[in-house]
């Protein structure tokens, strides 16, 4: 745990510096929060992308009143930014024994949507799972072509139909699931934002199709967004949220970007938790979100 404590801390640094040591160290020192330092410190919080209704909430918590000191600022940060993640709810994957457990996965192309598939289908092959991908992203041959290649280090199974409709792959991997007894099923699927009515409906035909043929076997529609876009990661949110019902965001790339405070921002515009977060490239390098470690690692 203190190996991964010391990962994390590693992983968030820039995002540390961005949101809290700069923060902390233009107001700490000031003697009141007069409106200049307040404006300071708002500018700062949007430049550290925890969004600008998030930024100007916290900043007007500050205005007009006498008990919280500017050298108090880092204890009000840590302690409203704890408070934000954990209205969100649980950050725990749902996931139940002796049955199928579907996780649709969702993105734009390039967030690492299939990359995520992979680590996943890892974690759970090491928790002795039999796991499936459906490789739903069928127009695009890389992608199905990473997907096989992830399969196979991950030492999962895959059903791929090159040029197939996606809604059909995601059908025969269901009944390959019931038949052969899986426990895990991955779905893949495209991101093609410019095209947004065509996305909207590919992604409602494969929830109609999980909803129809394994109605409670999806745990989670997750949403995968890397920590570099920083606040387009709520435009790409608002998008997908349209499409399917969310639960759950995974933050990929999370290391070497300062705009880690894109967690926050997602938990207060969406209320949707982060489950799973990248802290590297290697196949084990994705975890389990912690809220409480998330904040320390910030802040320490």
């Amino acid at each position: 745990m203190f190996e991964f404590f010391n990962k994390l801390k590693t992983t968030v640094s820039k995002t540390t510096q961005s949101l809290v040591s700069n923060v902390v160290n233009n107001v700490s020192q000031e003697a009141e929060f007069s409106e200049f330092v307040l404006d300071d410190m708002e500018e700062l919080l949007i430049a550290a992308d925890i969004g600008v209704s998030y930024a100007s909430e916290l900043t007007d918590k500050l205005r007009n009143q006498n008990k919280i000191k500017p050298s108090q600022v880092k204890e009000f940060l840590k302690e409203e930014f704890l408070k934000i993640l954990d209205t969100t709810g649980s950050c725990e994957l749902n996931y139940k024994d002796g049955d199928i457990n579907i996780y649709f996965i969702t993105g734009i192309n390039g967030a690492g949507k299939t990359t995520l598939i992979g680590k996943l289908a890892y974690m759970f092959k090491n928790q002795g799972k039999r796991v499936l991908i459906a490789a739903g992203d069928t127009f695009r041959a890389a992608a199905e072509e990473q997907a096989e290649i992830w399969s196979q280090r991950a030492g999962a199974d895959i059903v791929r139909r090159d040029k197939a409709d996606p809604a059909s792959v995601v059908y025969e991997s269901i009944q390959k699931a019931r038949s052969e007894k899986y426990d895990v099923i991955l779905v893949d699927t495209a991101g093609r934002l410019h095209n947004k009515f065509n996305l909207m409906e590919e992604l409602s035909k494969i929830k109609s199709v999980i909803d129809k043929n394994a109605p409670d076997a999806l745990r989670e529609s997750i949403l995968v967004i890397d920590a570099n876009t920083g606040q387009n990661g709520l435009q790409q949110a608002k998008v997908f949220k349209e499409c399917v019902n969310l639960t759950a965001v995974a933050l990929t790339k999370l290391d070497g970007t300062a705009k880690g405070g894109i967690v926050l921002a997602i938990a207060k515009e969406f209320g949707l938790p982060v489950k799973l977060v990248g802290v590297g490239e290697k196949i084990d390098d994705i975890k389990p979100f912690d809220s409480g470690a998330f904040i320390s690692a910030l802040f320490e």
